[in-house]
């Protein structure tokens, strides 16, 4: 889009497409085989019962994956842009008897998601798209329960072997070096590399000291006896 941020070019949103042909591509039978879009999603152990929110969902191939490992006890959040992808995801939620996943539209600044109500956040291929990346992650970073987790799946810039163009690609080092910023809050947890073709950097905000947490409330209690 002929912007830059921190030293790289964001690049152009996948969109819906002519006759859907952006979202038939994000369904394309090989999609497995290339990403092992089931391994990524096994690979970020998710509890039954938690709330996950799927930024940039597309047409739902990865939410659905997400709302069956969640299970009925917990929710997923598909949030798009793009209101042809949101109808598009209802109906693949339909067709396939998905019931514990909420279309919300977000903005490009910001989810619209509750404060402190997600356990994950995941972005797939998604991120570097982000026409204003500081102000959505502030957001995002909002969203999350104190221990809850932030993933980013993007294409390995450092193989060139991957074949997507470069604009579409994040060096691991870009991806901390973004989501390191203070105002974010969010400390680097881990780099998974178990996919063909991306990794997945996981970034955690901070539970918070319990211990002085629970000091308190100990001191609370010792000034009402």
């Amino acid at each position: 889009i002929g912007k830059f941020y921190m030293g790289r070019e964001i690049a152009h949103v996948m969109g819906y497409g002519f006759n859907g042909a952006g979202a038939r591509w994000l369904e394309r039978a090989e999609r497995e085989r290339e990403e092992k879009l089931t391994l990524m999603v096994r690979s970020l152990k998710l509890q039954p019962g938690q709330t996950v929110a799927d930024i940039g969902c597309g047409s739902g191939v990865v939410t659905a994956l997400l709302a069956r490992t969640v299970g009925l006890e917990g929710r997923v959040m598909g949030v798009d842009v793009q209101l042809q992808m949101l109808a598009r995801l209802k109906l693949r939620m339909k067709k396939f008897r998905i019931p514990n996943v909420t279309a919300v539209r977000g903005t490009q600044k910001s989810p619209k998601l509750k404060a402190g109500s997600i356990d994950l956040a995941i972005m797939v291929d998604v991120y570097h798209e982000f026409e204003f990346p500081h102000e959505m992650m502030k957001e995002i970073a909002k969203t999350l329960k104190p221990g809850g987790r932030v993933a980013f799946v993007e294409y390995r810039m450092e193989d060139p072997r991957v074949p997507i163009l470069l604009v579409h690609k994040m060096t691991e080092k870009q991806v901390k070096k973004e989501i390191s910023q203070k105002p974010f809050g969010l400390k680097f947890k881990q780099t998974i590399g178990v996919l063909p073709r991306q990794h997945i950097v996981i970034f955690e905000k901070p539970a918070g000291d319990k211990k002085a947490g629970d000091k308190k409330a100990e001191s609370g209690s010792a000034g009402r006896r």
